[in-house]
């Protein structure tokens, strides 16, 4: 048999070769495939492990929550600087400071001894003295009767939550005086009926002490009140405060 006639026999037994190898070849890349989704899903899994949730920050108080404790005052030297919130505080207005409250919350204060009350506007931190809950502005220690204790025990309601930092607001001028004690005496009678009232010095050449009254969202609500008080003090008239 010529060596172009064996070649036939050849052919057939490496094709048999071929089609036992072939599948052992499928049966391999199986196995790789296999180990290759293993090693890839463990180090997705490592992954995950590793991975913390986010701390979930706390759901602020609902409205009509209360909080007991002891309540203080700050004036001086805070008085003119800038608060927790960015706004200049002014210890004449109906604010306070809390330690986490919402900026611009709305908190109804009341003295636990005397009965009174006075709402405030969350704009500051604090206090950070252990056993005190909120510190007030002058203004609103003074409508509690806390001044001169200087501190008080007092229940927290929770009224409401507002913009962060106030918006502007009308007041009332009453009265301008180039004497502050005279300004001051017409803050402590108008005191008697109104809320908040403050004197706020004009510089320029003599220095003037404007007593300021109210402290209203909207104009309408301010010319109700300065209306109200051209009724006695005609030269009454409406002034935006800015926070």
């Amino acid at each position: 048999m010529s060596e172009r006639e064996g070649a036939p026999g050849r052919n057939k037994k490496g094709s048999e070769r071929l089609k036992h190898s072939a599948p052992m070849m499928t049966r391999v890349r199986r196995v790789a495939t296999l180990v290759a989704a293993s090693v890839a899903l463990c180090v997705f899994l490592s992954g995950c492990a590793k991975k913390t949730r986010a701390p979930r920050i706390p759901a602020p108080p609902k409205v009509g929550a209360t909080e007991d404790g002891i309540a203080s005052w700050y004036g001086h030297p805070y008085h003119g600087r800038r608060a927790a919130n960015g706004e200049v505080y002014d210890m004449e207005k109906l604010t306070a400071a809390h330690r986490t409250l919402l900026f611009g919350t709305r908190v109804l204060v009341e003295n636990q001894t005397n009965g009174k009350s006075v709402e405030v506007r969350i704009t500051d931190r604090g206090p950070f003295i252990d056993g005190r809950i909120i510190d007030l502005s002058r203004a609103a220690a003074r409508q509690i009767g806390m001044i001169g204790p200087g501190t008080a025990k007092v229940r927290i309601v929770v009224l409401g939550y507002g913009p962060a930092k106030g918006a502007p607001g009308f007041a009332v001028q009453v009265g301008a005086f180039s004497d502050n004690r005279r300004a001051e005496q017409l803050r402590e009678q108008l005191e008697q009926r109104y809320t908040p009232v403050r004197v706020v010095r004009r510089d320029g050449g003599a220095p003037v002490w404007r007593v300021l009254a109210g402290d209203k969202a909207t104009l309408e609500e301010a010319e109700a009140l300065a209306a109200e008080f051209r009724r006695s003090t005609p030269d009454a008239f409406v002034v935006r405060i800015d926070p």
